[in-house]
C-alpha cells in the first residue's frame, strides 16, 4: 500500500460505498473542443471517449436517465465569469461553435438531457439535480472530461446533492495524466466509488437484478 493511501486509511477515508439502484449516467463535456489536442484536449481524453460509447449504449438499453453537459457562453461574452478569467479561451465555446458540440460518437438522442453550463460543475446553476431526482436516481455513473476539472467538480456536487457518484475510470480523461491519476485517487478516498466500465456495468446489472428491476 502506498504511504499516502495508508495515511488516508488510518484516518478513516476510503470507506466502501456500494452502487444502489436506480442508476443514471452523466457524460461531462465530451465535446469537440475537448477531443482536440490542439484546443482543450490531449492526454487520455480520446480513449475515454471511445470507451464511453459502450457505456452509453448500455445505459440506453437499460433505460437509465442520461444527461450530457456542454460549456456554452453567449456569443458576446456577457456571461463571462471567474472561470473565464483563469481560462479565457473557453469564451470561444458558443452555442453554435464547432468546439462546443458534443462529439459525434456520443450524440444525444430524444429524452436525454443536455445541460449548458458556464462553470465546471454540471450541477451549479443548472436543473440537473432536480432532473435526476425526479427520475429517482440513487447512483450516478459519471464519464467525461477533464478528470481534474469538470468531472471532479460534478462528482463533488453530485455527492452534495445526495447522489452516489460512481466514476467510470476508463471513461474519464484529462490532458494531464498526472492530474488524472491524482484526482481519481482523491475522489476514491472522499467522494465516489471508482470502477472500470466493465466492472461498473456488471455491478449495476447485479444491483438491478437484486431489486427485481
Amino acid at each position: 500500500m502506498r504511504s499516502d493511501e495508508a495515511t488516508y486509511r488510518n484516518q478513516g477515508f476510503g470507506a466502501t460505498m456500494e452502487p444502489k439502484p436506480p442508476y443514471g449516467l452523466l457524460i461531462v463535456d465530451f465535446v469537440n473542443g475537448f477531443a482536440d489536442p490542439a484546443a482543450f484536449g490531449g492526454g487520455n481524453i480520446g480513449p475515454a471517449i471511445e470507451c464511453t460509447r459502450t457505456l452509453l449504449a448500455q445505459a440506453r438499453t437499460r433505460q437509465w436517465p442520461i444527461a450530457h453537459t456542454r460549456i456554452v457562453y453567449q456569443d458576446d461574452g456577457a456571461d463571462a465569469n471567474v472561470f473565464t478569467l483563469k481560462v479565457p479561451t473557453l469564451l470561444a465555446l458558443h452555442e453554435d461553435s464547432p468546439g462546443s458540440q458534443i462529439v459525434s460518437q456520443l450524440q444525444p438522442v430524444a429524452g436525454e438531457l443536455v445541460v449548458r453550463k458556464t462553470n465546471p460543475s454540471g450541477f451549479f446553476g443548472t436543473p440537473l439535480a432536480s432532473w435526476l431526482a425526479n427520475r429517482g436516481v440513487q447512483t450516478l455513473l459519471i464519464a467525461g472530461c477533464t478528470t481534474s476539472g469538470c468531472v471532479r467538480a460534478s462528482v463533488v456536487d453530485a455527492m452534495c446533492h445526495g447522489f452516489r457518484p460512481l466514476v467510470v475510470t476508463d471513461c474519464v480523461g484529462d490532458r494531464s495524466l498526472q492530474a488524472h491519476e491524482a484526482n481519481l485517487f482523491d475522489m476514491d478516498q472522499k467522494y465516489a466509488t471508482l470502477m472500470t466500465r466493465d466492472a461498473a456495468l456488471e455491478a449495476t446489472a447485479a444491483g438491478a437484478r437484486a431489486v427485481g428491476a
